[in-house]
């Protein structure tokens, strides 16, 4: 497998530059990641499938789900691809490269690792932020649209509030200077968990109910579905920030009222 990888890297090294790979290789990777993998959701809800795992039975309209990919588009070329190409002398100036040999799973996986602590602490604020009042209805609010978030409304959002969120993911990287694969690993996974996050259902087989600490889509859900001022669960991926600083209670509070519930029904 190894030797599998470092040959399909040896062709791509061999055929583009550093800058092509860095920055347009990295756009279209995460245009394919994102949209292979939040597309499915909006079919699945036109479709009713999987109804059993819907955490929310409002469905969105055809309309408000092809106004988000319009816009999506819209931002993605306008803002994140321009962002990607003005960060590039930055992670060349930190160290990244994208030559053999690869760095080893080890050292990707602690870097990775790393880098969702990093982004984890900065979101978390930033979330709280602009959640305050004029930041909300100025810049905020435009996420917020959809209190039934499907997967792709995870990077439904105000130009100034796509910038922080790529600040958030990218500072990690930035101050590490990682290998080009590491980056493209790292971007993979944060895309497939804001994915999860937002996508409205939680399957059996969710990385919640396997990871601890991970927030996931019925923590997030919980978050889109209240009013600005009491919504609470900020974390991007894990909640040890929400449950440190208390911005979970009202979460929690839901989740054990629900256990007694079932509790209670199972016993009568």
């Amino acid at each position: 497998m190894a030797f599998v990888i470092e040959a399909g890297w040896k062709y791509l090294i061999t055929h583009f530059s550093d800058f092509q790979l860095a920055c347009i290789g990295s756009f279209f990777l995460h245009e394919a990641v994102f949209f292979l993998s939040g597309l499915p959701f909006i079919c699945i809800e036109r479709a009713g499938w999987l109804k059993q795992y819907k955490i929310q039975m409002k469905n969105n309209t055809a309309e408000a789900q092809e106004k988000c990919i319009a816009r999506l588009l819209l931002y993605h070329f306008c803002v994140n691809l321009p962002v990607m190409l003005a960060s590039y002398p930055v992670f060349r100036f930190m160290g990244m490269r994208s030559s053999l040999p690869l760095p080893s799973w080890k050292v990707m996986s602690t870097q990775i690792l790393f880098y969702f602590i990093v982004e984890d602490f900065i979101f978390y604020w930033g979330h709280r932020i602009l959640h305050t009042k004029w930041l909300y209805k100025h810049v905020h609010s435009v996420h917020h649209e959809y209190a039934t978030p499907f997967g792709l409304t995870s990077e439904y959002a105000h130009p100034a509030e796509i910038l922080f969120l790529g600040f958030a993911t990218i500072f990690g990287p930035a101050i590490t200077g990682p290998h080009l694969i590491t980056l493209w690993l790292w971007m993979v996974v944060r895309v497939l968990e804001t994915v999860e996050a937002h996508c409205g259902y939680h399957f059996p087989w969710s990385p919640s109910n396997f990871l601890p600490l991970y927030g996931g889509s019925d923590f997030h859900d919980y978050h889109h579905r209240l009013i600005y001022t009491k919504s609470g669960n900020y974390s991007s991926t894990f909640v040890y920030m929400d449950w440190i600083f208390g911005t979970d209670n009202g979460y929690r509070k839901l989740k054990a009222l629900k256990s007694e519930e079932v509790a209670e029904f199972k016993t009568s």
